[in-house]
């Protein structure tokens, strides 16, 4: 289910020089930020719930998911060159397995790491906050890479689309509807968090078993589907 050429040219195609800048881009961003607020008003958790929830957890995780997720397949497909990898004797499912687990790890290299920077640096892991928002960037990492893989298949504009779910339904309609956290990634990841945080500064809207089946069920079934739709665009090539 894993192929290692398959892996290195998604890899190389990820970390190219102008998609590797954007990478770096948030995660820079956010150990910069971390950095000065702990200057300016010292060590304090709740400080540290808000920025890693509201900035880290909210914003860059599913960005950086967008971007690792579609980039994963979608340019082969604008572009035609995924006509030369079909062609050759691996199973689609691989192609799409090897792809979601490349995409999985640069999600999880560039989001969750930089998290757990940054929470150390706001309150050294008080109350468990940075480990705890570092394993739900790392759950996130899962899903969003999954669904954006998917969007990568489908659609052209799956950029477009990507960022609209994860900066207008998660951060906007997922701020104001409540209902609307049902279906968010961001409360699936942090049921997981709220589970390993000490105290009650970490809270998601939904339980961690409906999180934990939500994660799983949307992860299979986007990886499922996007075999599917990478087996359809062979078979239309072919004829």
């Amino acid at each position: 289910m894993y192929d290692p050429t398959v892996a290195r040219l998604t890899y190389r195609a990820l970390l190219g020089r102008r998609r590797a800048l954007i990478l770096f881009a948030l995660p820079v961003l956010l150990i910069v930020i971390a950095a000065a607020v702990r200057g300016f008003s010292g060590a304090d958790d709740q400080v540290a719930v808000d920025l890693l929830g509201g900035f880290a957890l909210a914003t860059m995780v599913p960005i950086i998911g967008v971007i690792a997720g579609t980039g994963a397949i979608g340019p082969e497909i604008d572009d035609g060159s995924v006509v030369y990898l079909l062609s050759k004797p691996v199973k689609r499912p691989t192609i799409i397995f090897t792809k979601l687990i490349v995409a999985i790890a640069v999600t999880m290299a560039f989001s969750a790491i930089p998290t757990f920077i940054a929470g150390m640096i706001l309150n050294g892991n008080g109350q468990q906050i940075a480990v705890a928002y570092t394993i739900a960037a790392l759950v996130a990492s899962i899903a969003y890479a999954a669904m954006f893989l998917l969007l990568g298949t489908i659609t052209r504009h799956a950029v477009v689309f990507g960022l609209v779910y994860a900066l207008v339904w998660e951060a906007v309609f997922g701020s104001l509807v409540s209902g609307a956290r049902t279906l968010s990634v961001q409360q699936w990841s942090l049921a997981v968090a709220q589970k390993t945080a000490t105290g009650d500064l970490v809270t998601s809207d939904v339980g961690l078993p409906v999180a934990t089946v939500l994660l799983v069920g949307v992860t299979v079934l986007a990886t499922w589907y996007a075999g599917q739709k990478l087996r359809s665009l062979t078979l239309a090539g072919e004829e």
